[in-house]
């Protein structure tokens, strides 16, 4: 995803070594990138360790367990209910049926120079975090 998105990443201070994730072989990781994200009004920023593997979600682990400082008032992260992540499920797929409906009416042309300003887009958002650190 990282490779694909075309987005920064930078030398991970500590690197060390993954055996778990490919029976046995073991993996370094060297790397990691900021990322950001938005859950419904919430949006933030996680530095993540990057690893190859085929995964198209941002993996967090138990986000719940730990407060962050949003807009000068504690918010904790809590799971969804059930309830919850079918909602969110439903509309998530409408909304990828309708993009897609509209990548499908697009000539060729369009869509090569929509996939360029996109990763201008994400390159020049990563520098601009970079410059920050």
């Amino acid at each position: 995803m990282v490779e694909k998105l075309a987005l920064l990443t930078t030398k991970h201070p500590s690197p060390y070594k993954l055996q778990w994730l490919n029976e046995g072989v073991e993996l370094k990781v060297t790397k990691q990138v900021l990322i950001s994200f938005s859950i419904e009004k919430y949006h933030d920023e996680v530095l993540c360790d990057v690893v190859p593997m085929r995964a198209g979600h941002l993996l967090l682990g138990r986000p719940w367990q730990f407060d962050r400082r949003h807009n000068g008032k504690n918010v904790t992260l809590t799971p969804l209910s059930p309830k919850q992540v079918l909602e969110y499920q439903q509309r998530l797929k409408h909304s990828m049926e309708q993009l897609r409906e509209k990548e499908k009416n697009k000539d060729p042309k369009e869509k090569k120079e929509e996939e360029s300003k996109e990763k201008n887009k994400n390159f020049e958002k990563n520098m601009s975090g970079e410059k920050g650190k």
